[in-house]
């Protein structure tokens, strides 16, 4: 196998990156290392950039056939790595997981039901609620010396006045993997109380050794008819760009509620390269993920270790999975926006902050280590650098 050089520097500067185009705006500062918004600075496989390529060397790029998805690609992969035996016909198009959630909200619950979340937790959870006139229930996880739980007994309490739970697994941003006890234990409360279940699923395949990732649908037949899961070879393959995601849902009646919700918004059609690029990254990229693992976990560790030695008010548990860290920073005594300026204006290093994803993210920040070492290197020096002229 050859081996893959995740070390090189890419320049994305100028290219019409949100991440590195907009992180001097979104900061108000110059020159800001951007580690924020959730893609990485690597190039996807090389199968990838080949089916890619052939597809602009054939030169038409008429309206694609709703038949050619790459959902038999994901179908087997998602039976090799993780075990779960799935239909094609179960599968339905989305231009990104964020457009199905709020589809899902908004086809399989009324004005005023409640929805279940677990902050903190990825922001449009919340806004794929409430900007569709839904109630937010909150069932906030609990921590324990950096490491995150479900608190089901609040879940058990609570679901039995909600319709639908939003579950992220892995979860973003805290980077747990959640075991077979606990999601048993969560499909054994929505089985009882009927909750539909929403399960985002996009960083599946970006677990540690150690750790594995338990589709939820896959437990058992009841869980199975309950569940949408949100699947996308973005996070993975760094193929956001390309917006081609998939929600598979089992149970024909969801599936069929689903399928005509987003048919009535005429957004069930992929583009010709995002489908060209899932079918190539779920056919031929797992030697690139095997090699790219590792390459992560090294990261995570690096930053642990420096922050550790150097930073010892940031805290940071190593992820189980996703590449997202979860800083700790609340030893620093600053206020949100106050936090959110020591690292984008004097650190000048783009993170987000973790206010954002709920009120238990206040005093916590979020940081992309999808990245170079070189990269990553850069950034700790700046926020080392930033903290020892604050005197902490």
């Amino acid at each position: 196998m050859t081996k893959i050089n995740f070390g090189t520097e890419i320049n994305r500067r100028n290219s019409g990156s949100l991440k590195w185009d907009d992180a001097d705006l979104l900061y108000s500062a110059k020159d800001v290392l951007p580690l924020w918004v959730a893609d990485t600075d690597f190039p996807p496989p090389a199968a990838v950039l080949e089916a890619l390529q052939a597809r602009v060397a054939h030169g038409v790029f008429g309206y694609p056939s709703p038949r050619f998805l790459g959902f038999e690609a994901l179908s087997e992969w998602l039976k090799q790595r993780h075990g779960w035996e799935t239909k094609p016909e179960w599968m339905v198009n989305s231009p990104g997981v964020c457009t199905a959630l709020a589809v899902a909200v908004q086809t399989l619950t009324n004005p005023g039901d409640k929805v279940i979340i677990q902050p903190p937790v990825y922001p449009p959870f919340f806004s794929s609620v409430l900007q569709n006139g839904r109630t937010v229930l909150e069932n906030p996880l609990i921590a324990e010396n950096g490491h995150y739980r479900m608190d089901f007994e609040d879940l058990a309490r609570k679901a039995s006045d909600a319709k639908m739970l939003i579950l992220c697994s892995p979860h973003n941003p805290v980077g747990r993997v959640w075991g077979a006890a606990e999601l048993k234990k969560l499909a054994e409360i929505a089985v009882t109380h009927n909750l539909i279940i929403l399960s985002d699923e996009i960083h599946g395949d970006l677990v540690y050794s150690g750790h594995r990732h338990i589709p939820l649908a896959s437990l058992n037949p009841e869980i199975e008819s309950l569940t949408l899961t949100c699947v996308a070879p973005s996070k993975t393959f760094n193929t956001a760009g390309l917006y081609t995601s998939a929600v598979v849902i089992p149970d024909k009646g969801l599936r069929q509620k689903f399928y005509e919700a987003i048919s009535t918004l005429s957004i069930t059609k992929s583009t010709v390269f995002g489908s060209v690029a899932m079918e190539a990254a779920y056919k031929h990229g797992g030697p690139w993920l095997d090699e790219l693992l590792p390459f992560l976990a090294a990261n995570a560790a690096y930053l642990a270790e420096r922050f550790s030695k150097e930073t010892p008010k940031i805290e940071i548990a190593l992820p189980e999975g996703t590449f997202l860290a979860w800083l700790d920073c609340r030893e620093l005594g600053l206020g949100d926006q106050a936090l959110a300026d020591f690292f984008g204006k004097e650190a000048r290093v783009g993170l987000n902050n973790g206010a954002t994803f709920g009120a238990q993210g206040s005093g916590f920040m979020r940081l992309n280590f999808g990245c170079t070492r070189a990269t990553l290197k850069e950034a700790v020096d700046r926020i080392v650098g930033a903290y020892r002229a604050r005197g902490f």
